[in-house]
């Protein structure tokens, strides 16, 4: 790899819980942990390997929740046990992305970072590696903060959406306004009016300009680390975060920074681009019977269509009759079964779950 690229950083968050993935996504292994797709490699390892041709692989760095520790280690064991930094409280991504980025400062403060969530699907991963490089070009020679935008193809109100203005080169334009999670009424305006994209989740900057832009926007949160600064890629490191992580407040990066920054541009990628957020999603990215049913089990299936069969015991055999639209998801303890079209209401079911037996099914 060149000189310059020995300063690219990658920081993958995996310390969400997946809750809509519910009963497969459990509080002791969320979605990320899981092979989904039934290729081998589960969405966090996928991950992984999709960065490795941008970055070193000693500069890849995963952020999460302590209770994870063990099961990063399984699954990345090629990822240095000092880039794993172990949050022991969530509270949400700008306090993720501030902790990695004071990290990677202290360590080389000409680093560039590409920001990577740990449970995305990308099915043209060509495409993806020259966008990332691109990105990576355009933070190195500007104070940028660049978000991946995704071409909408329905008024969905579970992302953030990204208002183009003025392109400030081939394929990276500045961004107007930047709105997170919209109504759906809102979100079908912005569908309509061709001047959106979704946001992706995935961000690249320089070290420096993160940090600069968290301080200016955040100055609670940065405060607090700003106290630590000489003890980040020291031995005291993680003694001064089990001490001030849980005041950090929450907050999400692109509440915390994204909405109020002047200096965010975003790269308009078509790579095929799917969050995996939900059941219908998997449904959608997973291969189909004739009766466009997914079946990821033994399934015996009549009078049924566009269902999805999910079963983690190998040898149980589903069978069922006049189910149309399906969500029907076996994790042992637990058997799920709901409309695709009622897919939203899970996560209240996940909390009715919790009123009615504590943590015990989640």
């Amino acid at each position: 790899m060149t000189d310059q690229t020995s300063h690219r950083y990658c920081v993958i968050m995996c310390g969400g819980v997946g809750s809509r993935f519910w009963p497969y996504s459990r509080e002791n292994c969320p979605k990320q942990f899981i092979d989904f797709l039934g290729t081998g490699r589960s969405l966090l390892q996928m991950s992984y390997d999709r960065i490795l041709p941008m970055v070193p692989k000693e500069n890849v760095l995963v952020v999460t929740n302590e209770k994870y520790a063990s099961l990063i280690r399984e699954q990345l064991p090629e990822v240095l046990p000092s880039n794993i930094l172990l949050e022991p409280a969530r509270r949400n991504t700008a306090p993720c992305i501030a902790w990695a980025a004071y990290h990677i400062a202290a360590i080389d403060p000409q680093a560039s970072i590409i920001v990577n969530p740990s449970d995305h699907l990308i099915t043209r991963e060509g495409i993806f590696e020259d966008c990332v490089r691109r990105g990576f070009e355009f933070v190195e020679n500007n104070d940028a903060l660049l978000t991946l935008g995704i071409t909408p193809t329905r008024p969905e109100t579970g992302y953030g959406y990204i208002q183009i203005g003025k392109e400030a080169e081939p394929g990276i334009l500045k961004v107007k306004t930047f709105t997170e999670k919209p109504n759906l009424e809102l979100a079908k305006v912005f569908l309509d009016s061709g001047e959106f994209f979704w946001n992706s989740g995935i961000f690249l900057w320089r070290a420096s300009s993160i940090i600069d832009a968290l301080r200016k926007y955040d100055p609670d949160l940065t405060s607090l680390f700003d106290r630590g600064a000489e003890l980040f890629a020291t031995p005291r490191e993680t003694e001064f975060i089990e001490a001030n992580f849980m005041s950090c407040p929450p907050n999400s990066i692109d509440y915390a920074v994204m909405e109020k920054a002047d200096n965010v541009y975003v790269e308009c990628v078509n790579f095929g681009w799917n969050d995996l957020g939900t059941w219908s999603a998997l449904y959608d990215n997973s291969p189909k019977n004739q009766e466009g049913n997914v079946t990821q089990c033994r399934v015996l299936a009549y009078e049924s269509s566009g269902s999805i069969f999910a079963v983690r015991e190998a040898d149980k055999l589903v069978v069922a009759h006049g189910l149309k639209d399906y969500i029907v998801a076996d994790a042992g303890d637990v058997l799920l079964i709901c409309p695709k079209s009622e897919e939203q209401r899970i996560k209240q079911m996940v909390n009715d779950v919790r009123i009615a037996y504590k943590e015990q099914y989640l």
